[in-house]
């Protein structure tokens, strides 16, 4: 049942932008669907708990993460076309922007079914905000790179000569070989922009080389979540 008090929502998948960090970043109505939602479909249940008891909302939840989202999608399309409203969030951001959320979308849309959006915040638009580098032009979001060295290589030098900038999530365990990386494939003046641990307690941004920023995070904490922009 819907938490209480809460409105009834017409029947369908609500796509949910959540906090990237601070909990304050949560729009009006993605606190109302969520509340009416009949349950909350959540990467980690555990995560969005935390998002609902601050806003002392009852609404069951749902695991549905990138391991188990393909074999939730027949259970999301029986609960839809028996007039549930389903809320679909992940632990930060929009759902299926480099997490889960995608495959249930389509198949949903696939189905005839109803998909809204709620947007809310992103990494990827607050970074560029931060960065000030667009200019009014457009950026490329290439989300992860590969993980395998000479992948992770080999794109770095197709986006070499990309004419706008480019954005990366990357994650503290690989931002210092991520700076080598760089240095060695695009050469060592080229600059990069970070943001790290966006609106969060311990937010930082910097502009830099891949060595200036290497030798920084060397130095200093490289912990929490990264986005890189590589400049023009």
């Amino acid at each position: 049942m819907p938490g209480a008090g809460s409105s009834p929502l017409a029947p369908g998948l609500y796509i949910v932008g959540t906090p990237i960090g601070n909990l304050e970043d949560v729009t009006l109505r993605a606190l109302r669907i969520l509340r009416s939602a009949t349950h909350i479909l959540a990467e980690d249940t555990r995560h969005t708990r935390l998002l609902l008891q601050r806003y002392d909302i009852p609404t069951p939840l749902i695991s549905c993460h990138k391991f188990n989202e393909r074999a939730r999608i027949e259970e999301i399309l029986r609960r839809l076309r028996s007039g549930e409203a389903l809320a679909l969030v992940t632990d930060a951001g929009m759902p299926g922007i480099s997490d889960p959320g995608a495959r249930a979308a389509e198949a949903v849309r696939a189905a005839g079914l109803p998909v809204t959006v709620i947007p809310g915040p992103t990494a990827i638009t607050a970074a560029i905000a931060l960065c000030g580098a667009t200019e009014g032009r457009g950026f490329l979001f290439d989300g992860f790179l590969p993980h395998k060295t000479a992948a992770r290589r080999r794109r770095l030098g197709e986006l070499a000569d990309f004419p706008a900038p480019v954005v990366f999530y990357e994650s503290t365990h690989r931002i210092l070989k991520l700076f080598t990386e760089v240095e060695e494939e695009l050469g060592p003046d080229r600059r990069l922009f970070v943001a790290r641990e966006l609106t969060k307690k311990f937010e930082e941004t910097r502009h830099g080389t891949p060595a200036e920023l290497r030798d920084h995070y060397t130095r200093h904490s490289s912990k929490g979540e990264f986005v890189v922009i590589l400049l023009p």
